[in-house]
């Protein structure tokens, strides 16, 4: 007799209960649109039949969704979700439509907001049509959700790209499942929330939150990068999702706010910034200065740092009800954090992700992936006596000098982000014999005399061969349009280092533009 696999709890819900409250708003610079839930989950369900039966979409086919945020990537994601079809998250910029790029990723239907430029490529469906399909009036649909199983892969996601071609790694339902109830154990998302979402929804946490939507009946906005700060007053959320990039952009606004206006106090330029009803912030994906979480908190607005990565989703996090400053907070329910003898973190997970990459080079999962699903992320930290975990840097940016001397970089690099001058600082030792600072000014034209003045205050409070000898600063600053900040803002230290390759073999002493 064969046994049918367990369901997710939380998956199955989504599919499963027609949510009774809550609002999608989808938010562009030209203006706001708002449906309930329960409309949301009607039209994902026409979709669905759509793509069903004009489609021919079966379970186990995958589709690929090559877009910017819209109400068409969540409709397209909840349907494939009912029919058990998996999708793979395509950001713009980094993937180009067209037909190779379907018989790579082994796609039966392209789903794009691009598809002008692909007039004649069969199997490409445009968000135009995706809409239209999910109108009322359409045939009713008849697609009973799809039952997944916890170690069924329901997406394909692509790491943020630091390094080389993406890696893609399917993500099972058990370990999304996992997370959601984690997350929703700490911070009790209940309908009074709206959480602020703009992030691509490639990055399948920024997906989570639709999800926890739909579960517990709250609010929740979805923009664009671009959008964001046009659109975060309008909608007043309770809860913002982003990058410390963001958190540090927003920082320099309200500075700026309170030089010009001369009085007022950072509680209240912060609050006209982000609405009069937060809750807390959230952030994570990459480390994030203490200044501004100490910046952010003091305003009123307390922000909660965590740690996860591609290949484990969240491990830890800080929280109302357990934070510690410099930490990333405890361990998750459904996590153990590992530390090895080299200072290396490990993670297990009761619902791993995977066991192995989709898409990598040979050899690329064998060095992550215990057979078993622990990963070795490669940072470097430890676990203090109350559980909090506290993450150094990486085992890879530890640089080695000529005289033995390991120097783990990411506190001295911290230590220079601190001046509102300096928007990225990312340190290198060329020659083995003294450090250089690569910087990005926060502004332009970079303000030198400030950059000058932080080299000066973290050398006199570093040992002294952890002092940096020169800085260059970056014309123009990273972006990601240049190639030197990934889609998450975090710097892409091989490529800088090509970029800066001559200056930063050069002897000369001091500052240099």
């Amino acid at each position: 007799m064969i046994i049918a696999p367990a369901t997710p709890e939380t998956l199955h819900r989504v599919l499963h209960e027609p949510p009774t409250r809550g609002t999608l708003s989808v938010a562009r610079l030209d203006g706001i649109r708002t449906l309930p839930l329960s409309e949301l989950y009607a039209r994902a369900g026409r979709l669905a039949y759509h793509l069903r039966t004009a489609h021919g979409l079966r379970p186990g086919d995958r589709i690929g969704i090559l877009a910017a945020n819209s109400l068409e990537w969540v409709l397209l994601d909840l349907a494939a979700l009912r029919l058990g079809v998996r999708t793979a998250g395509l950001e713009p910029g980094k993937f180009t439509p067209s037909a190779e790029l379907m018989e790579a990723y082994g796609l039966t239907l392209l789903c794009t907001d691009r598809s002008a430029d692909l007039p004649d490529l069969p199997g490409v469906l445009a968000m135009d049509e995706v809409l239209a399909a999910t109108e009322e009036g359409r045939p009713e649909p008849d697609v009973p959700p799809f039952a997944w199983g916890f170690e069924d892969v329901t997406t394909i996601k692509f790491t943020s790209g630091s390094t080389g071609v993406p890696k893609g790694l399917g993500a099972t339902a058990g370990s999304i499942d996992s997370s959601l109830r984690a997350v929703q154990e700490i911070f009790e998302h209940a309908p009074e929330d709206h959480l602020f979402v703009f992030l691509p929804l490639s990055l399948l946490q920024q997906r989570y939150w639709i999800y926890s939507a739909l579960l517990h009946g709250h609010d929740i906005t979805l923009t664009t990068y671009e959008a964001a700060f046009a659109t975060l007053r309008k909608v007043r959320p309770t809860v913002v999702m982003g990058v410390p990039a963001f958190y540090e952009t927003a920082r320099r606004q309200i500075e700026g706010r309170l030089r010009r206006a001369k009085d007022g106090t950072a509680a209240e330029v912060a609050r006209s910034l982000f609405g009069d009803r937060i809750r807390y912030l959230w952030t994570g994906s990459a480390p994030a200065a203490p200044e501004m979480l100490r910046f952010f908190t003091g305003a009123g607005l307390p922000i909660f740092e965590g740690y996860g990565l591609n290949e484990t989703c969240i491990v830890t996090k800080n929280h109302p009800g357990a934070h510690r400053e410099g930490s990333v907070g405890k361990v998750l329910t459904g996590k153990e954090v590992l530390i090895g003898e080299d200072g290396v973190i490990s993670v297990r997970s009761t619902h791993p992700v995977n066991n192995h990459y989709t898409y990598a080079r040979p050899g690329d999962s064998e060095k992550v992936f215990s057979p078993d699903g622990t990963v070795r992320t490669g940072d470097l930290g430890h676990l203090d006596e109350d559980g909090y975990l506290f993450v150094h840097g990486r085992a890879d940016d530890v640089i080695v000098l000529d005289n033995g001397k390991k120097v783990i970089v990411r506190p001295i690099e911290e230590l220079m982000r601190a001046d509102p001058a300096i928007a990225e600082c990312v340190l290198f030792s060329p020659t083995q014999t003294e450090l250089v600072a690569v910087v990005s000014p926060a502004a332009e034209p970079a303000d030198h005399d400030a950059i000058a003045a932080r080299l000066a205050a973290t050398n006199a409070v570093t040992a002294p061969d952890e002092r940096i000898g020169r800085v260059l600063v970056a014309d123009p600053p990273f972006s990601i349009d240049n190639g030197l900040l990934t889609s998450q803002y975090k710097p892409k230290r091989p490529d800088i280092r090509a970029a800066y390759h001559a200056p930063l073999h050069a002897q000369e002493a001091g500052i240099h533009a």
